[in-house]
C-alpha cells in the first residue's frame, strides 16, 4: 500500500483503496486511511497539488512572458518599454519604447515577434502578462491566431510573472539606473545594445552560467594556458557594460 502511494504521490486514500480492490485485496477505506496516517502520509493528497511554481517549471518550454517597464529620460519624458522573454532559454526581446503606448503601437509591437516565433517554429503556447490596460483586446486575437493563450496574473501579484519581473530589475540595475538617457532615440539604441549583451554574453545562473544565445565554452584544464591567459575587455555603452574574452 505504501509503495503505491510513494510511486503515485497524487493518489488519495480512495484511489489507493480502488487499486487494492482491483488487485483482489479486500480492505476497508477507513483502514487505508489509518495506515496512511500512521505512516505520516496525508490520505488526502493536498501534498501533491500543482503549485504555480510547478506549472512554470513543467511548462517552461511553452512559456513566454511580457511586461511594460517605465523610465524617464533627461528631457523629463516618461517612456514605456515593452519586452518579452522566453522562460526556457531566457532569451529576451525589447519590443520597443514609446511615450504613448496606444492600442495601435502595442498591437504592432506584439505582432512582430509573434510572427517571428511562428516562422521559427517556436513551441510557445502561453504568454504570461498582467492586467495592464495598455494591452488592447486585439492582442488576444493576434495570439489566438498562432495558438498562444494569454495567462493573466493576479491583481498585485508580480511574483506570478517572476521571470519577467527579474529581467526588469536586472535591466534597471545594469542599464536604466546607470545610464543618462537623453531621449527616446537614445533609449532605443541603449536597449538594443543591452539586449545583445544580455542574450549573447551575460552569464545566467538558471542556465548553468551560459547565455541565452551562447553556450558555456569547454573548460581550460592545461596549467600552461591558465598561467598565460590574455583577457581582453570590451566596453559597451561608454563603459556601462563590460564583456571579457580571450585576446586573439
Amino acid at each position: 500500500m505504501l509503495r503505491l502511494v510513494r510511486e503515485n504521490p497524487s493518489w488519495g486514500y480512495r484511489r489507493v483503496h480502488g487499486e487494492l480492490t482491483m488487485l483482489g485485496l479486500k480492505v476497508a477505506p477507513s483502514t487505508v486511511w489509518e495506515i496512511l496516517k500512521q505512516a505520516g502520509i496525508d490520505p488526502a493528497p493536498e501534498r501533491a497539488s500543482t503549485t504555480w511554481a510547478d506549472f512554470l517549471r513543467s511548462q517552461a518550454d511553452a512559456l513566454l512572458a511580457c511586461d511594460f517597464i517605465e523610465t524617464v529620460t533627461l528631457s523629463g519624458q516618461r517612456q514605456y518599454i515593452l519586452a518579452v522573454i522566453e522562460h526556457a532559454t531566457r532569451h529576451v526581446r525589447a519590443l520597443g519604447t514609446t511615450a504613448h503606448p496606444t492600442a495601435a503601437w502595442v498591437t504592432q509591437a506584439i505582432r512582430n515577434p509573434v510572427m517571428d516565433l511562428k516562422d521559427a517554429g517556436c513551441r510557445a503556447r502561453f504568454l504570461i502578462r498582467d492586467r495592464d490596460g495598455k494591452f488592447p483586446t486585439l492582442v488576444e486575437e493576434i495570439l489566438t491566431g498562432v495558438d498562444i493563450q494569454s495567462v493573466l496574473t493576479g491583481i498585485r501579484m508580480p511574483r506570478m510573472n517572476s521571470i519577467m519581473e527579474r529581467w526588469a530589475q536586472t535591466c534597471r540595475r545594469e542599464l536604466l539606473d546607470r545610464c543618462l538617457l537623453w531621449n527616446e532615440g537614445h533609449l532605443r539604441r541603449a536597449l538594443a545594445e543591452y539586449e545583445r549583451f544580455y542574450n549573447e554574453h551575460r552569464a545566467h545562473q538558471a542556465l548553468d552560467q551560459a547565455a541565452p544565445l551562447r553556450a558555456v565554452p569547454i573548460p581550460i584544464t592545461e596549467p600552461a594556458r591558465i598561467i598565460d591567459l590574455n583577457i581582453h575587455r570590451r566596453d559597451r555603452l561608454g563603459g556601462i557594460l563590460h564583456e571579457y574574452s580571450h585576446a586573439a
